[in-house]
């Protein structure tokens, strides 16, 4: 494959990464109303530690596991925003408390 291939591939990539990034947020926005409905915390080490262990044991590479860890940082952190802002959009239909009077877990 010569250069134009390889960037056709990774077009491809890109768009089977956004379809899963998108499942992704849509499963933690949904588990953001369940905390929500249950008054669980945002933020739980412990679940995030079995995803980052997860994921090293799923990595065959040729990322190290270091990289993908900071990866899946990101792709954590995010997720747990959209959680957040399940949680503030439900207080605000609710005639509560506004974004900037929420305090969530962080």
């Amino acid at each position: 494959m010569d250069i134009a291939d390889w960037r056709k591939k990774i077009d491809e990539l890109d768009r089977q990464i956004v379809r899963l990034i998108n499942e992704r947020a849509t499963a933690a926005r949904e588990i953001g109303k369940l905390k929500r409905n249950t008054s669980m915390p945002i933020y739980e080490p412990t679940r995030e530690k079995v995803i980052f262990d997860n994921v090293r044991k799923a990595n065959a590479g040729p990322l190290q596991d270091g990289d993908l860890h900071q990866v899946y940082e990101r792709i954590i952190d995010v997720m747990r925003n959209i959680q957040k802002l399940e949680i503030v959009r439900d207080q605000a239909k609710a005639g509560g408390a506004t974004e900037f009077d929420v305090e969530v877990n962080d």
